[in-house]
C-alpha cells in the first residue's frame, strides 16, 4: 500500500492523534513522529522511511527501517542503535545528521536534531544554585 493511501486512510482518525484546543494544532504521539504535529511529513506510520529518537537509559536510541525490509514485517524490519551519553552530544548530533542527510530523510534533519539535543539536555544532571550573597547592611552585622 502506498505513503498517500495509508495518509488518507489514517488522518481523520487514528489512536495517536491528539486536539486539545477545537481550532488549535493537531498533535500526534506517535513514536517516529518527530515534531509531535499531526501531518504526512512527519508521520511515523504513513511513511516507509522514518527515524525515531527516544531516550534509553544509556543515552539516545535511534530506530530506523531496513532498506530491503518486507512490507509485512514488523520487528525484524527495524533496526536500533545507541548512542551512549559519555561519547557527548556533539557526536550523537553528528550521527543524527549523517543518517538524515544522506539520502534516508533529509528533510528530517533539523528535527532530527532538535529531538537529539533536547533528550540529551533533559538528560544532564542539574547544576546547584549558587549561595546568595548578603548585600547592603546585612553583611556588616
Amino acid at each position: 500500500m502506498s505513503s498517500d493511501l495509508q495518509w488518507l486512510l489514517l488522518r481523520k482518525s487514528n489512536s495517536f492523534i491528539v486536539k486539545r484546543v477545537a481550532e488549535g494544532p493537531i498533535f500526534s504521539r506517535e513514536a517516529a513522529n518527530l515534531t509531535n504535529l499531526h501531518s504526512f511529513k512527519y508521520s511515523g506510520l504513513a511513511n516507509e522511511k522514518t527515524i525515531a529518537i527516544q531516550p534509553s537509559a544509556a543515552g539516545v536510541s535511534i530506530t530506523t527501517r531496513k532498506k530491503g525490509a518486507s512490507p509485512h514485517a514488523v520487528k525484524k524490519a527495524y533496526v536500533t542503535s545507541t548512542i551512549r551519553n559519555r561519547s557527548g552530544s556533539r557526536r550523537a548530533a553528528g550521527v543524527v545528521a549523517k543518517l538524515a542527510k544522506r539520502g534516508y530523510r533529509p528533510d528530517l534533519r533539523t528535527a532530527a536534531l532538535a529531538r537529539t539535543s533536547a533528550i540529551l539536555a533533559s538528560q544532564q544532571e542539574k547544576k546547584a544554585a549558587p549561595p546568595k550573597k548578603t548585600r547592603g547592611k546585612k553583611v556588616q552585622a
